[in-house]
């Protein structure tokens, strides 16, 4: 049996997003069971409680980005707001999903792909905004402080193009290969204090 790469790395990320909910959701319901006992507060349950809430919402995030994506999936757009408010909870970036229409899986996919390269450009916080109008999506994120590794925002609109990619730069080598399969094109515009992308 063969697949595409992209189709493999899919795969494992939902198996391992999968495997990974019941043990962080027994960790929440076991805090949440301390708390109302009255067994246990404090700052070190708090901390446990925060912990949970941000592992939580990183597997959501990441079961969408990394996941499979059937054709015929849709997410809702109160899931979406759900997942990125909870996962810039207490963190100095902020993402405005203002799209009010649910779009398929692929679609919210190449977005939250496109989001974590846009995290990665803004390592000290920012503003992210997300549009769809007239079947083109709009992300653009601005910040005081950028951190451009211009080879990496290239090898976006070239997907041929060789540029040294670390784990946690995976999303700039899957997120080419994937708007490619869905017959689309990312125009950017990048910018000391911000980055547009549209597709």
């Amino acid at each position: 049996m063969t697949s595409p790469t992209n189709n493999i790395a899919a795969l494992l990320g939902s198996r391992i997003c999968h495997d990974l909910v019941s043990p962080i959701g027994a960790i929440s319901n076991g805090v949440e069971l301390l708390q109302m006992s009255g067994d246990a507060s404090g700052p070190e349950i708090e901390l446990i409680h925060e912990s949970v809430e941000n592992a939580n919402a990183r597997i959501r995030f990441f079961r969408i980005a990394f996941g499979v994506a059937s054709p015929q999936q849709v997410v809702g757009a109160n899931e979406v707001r759900d997942i990125l408010t909870s996962l810039t909870r207490n963190t100095r970036m902020e993402m405005d999903w203002q799209s009010a229409a649910d779009h398929t899986r692929a679609d919210v996919k190449l977005i939250f792909l496109l989001l974590q390269c846009f995290e990665a450009a803004m390592p000290w916080g920012g503003h992210i905004t997300i549009t769809h109008s007239g079947g083109t999506w709009q992300v653009s994120g601005t910040s005081d402080r950028m951190k451009i590794r211009a080879e990496l925002w290239d090898a976006l609109q070239n997907k041929n193009q060789n540029a040294e990619i670390s784990a946690s730069e995976v999303q700039f080598l899957l997120l080419p290969e994937l708007l490619a399969m869905a017959g689309r094109s990312l125009q950017l515009e990048v910018s000391e204090t911000g980055i547009t992308a549209r597709f």
